[in-house]
């Protein structure tokens, strides 16, 4: 018996779109109009300005088959005329790529490492502000990065095209102890993974176990969360804790910690990987 057509149900492809540069009229309707000219439909749009750099996320959806290669050629071809920073990302079951962010504690690396026959996808690169991390990523047979300038801006733009020559999905800062410019967060919405040491929204920013432990407080967690360009406060992916013995030292709270933040990271990667994470109005639901 022939199963008719008419049960078939289309896959539509999905296009995330960033558009980051100096800020301008016209911008958001140019590419938008883009968009509804290659026959998008524009799910998501969200935009920032930030003295004077505008960032731009744009979501937009086919219920045709797109030629994906020339979609990209030629949004790069308007790109170049708007003098504009313009990717791509097109989410498909093929092996993602992933880069890890670090910069000395090795745990959380050492964790992702170990467990990484387990995750969807492939960790392409490592990057770290220092190279007290690559014996890690050579036993590994991992490609190691060291950006050891100090001005963030310019480590920044080796990082962007660090990212573009692995094609990169997902950026996991396994403790990276620098602080992230909006012009490369908005490049990577919802693609970037933090881990905290404090259950976030309290003790943000540095020194979270020291805050906590002059605190005096009963129980200490972690928070595994996406970066956004407001610090510490991205929607929440994951959060654990442990209870505080009032004779734990801080670095007896510091090793417990830490052994949690490694596990919580490589909890909320996986769930990324596996497209099992979705964001609606700043909160994280598992689907």
């Amino acid at each position: 018996m022939r199963k008719s057509s008419a049960n078939k149900v289309m896959k539509k492809t999905v296009v995330g779109i960033t558009v980051v540069g100096k800020d301008r009229e016209g911008i958001v309707a140019t590419f938008t109009n883009f968009a509804f000219s290659k026959g998008g439909n524009i799910e998501k749009v969200n935009q920032n300005v930030i003295k004077g750099l505008f960032g731009m996320y744009l979501e937009v959806s086919f219920s045709k088959t797109i030629d994906v290669k020339k979609f990209d050629l030629d949004i790069q071809s308007l790109a170049k005329k708007e003098k504009m920073d313009v990717s791509t990302h097109h989410e498909t079951n093929s092996q993602k790529n992933i880069a890890v962010l670090v910069t000395k504690e090795p745990l959380c690396l050492e964790t992702i490492l170990a467990n990484a026959k387990s995750l969807k996808g492939k960790i392409s690169v490592i990057i770290g502000t220092e190279k007290t991390l690559a014996p890690l990523a050579k036993k590994a047979k991992i490609p190691f990065v060291a950006i050891e300038d100090k001005i963030q801006d310019k480590a920044e733009e080796k990082i962007i095209q660090i990212c573009k020559k692995y094609d990169i999905d997902l950026i996991s800062l396994a403790r990276y102890m620098r602080i992230l410019s909006p012009n490369f967060v908005w490049r990577y919405p919802n693609r970037i993974i933090n881990i905290h040491p404090s259950l976030l929204p309290a003790f943000p920013g540095a020194l979270a176990y020291a805050q906590a432990y002059e605190r005096g407080t009963k129980i200490v967690g972690v928070t595994s969360h996406y970066v956004t360009e407001n610090l510490d406060q991205g929607p929440i992916i994951f959060q654990d804790s442990f209870k505080v013995d009032p004779n734990d030292t801080l670095e007896k709270i510091k090793a417990k910690g830490q052994k949690l933040e490694a596990d919580t990271l490589l909890k909320a990667m996986k769930m990324h990987l596996e497209n099992k994470l979705e964001v609606r109005w700043r909160k994280v639901h598992i689907k």
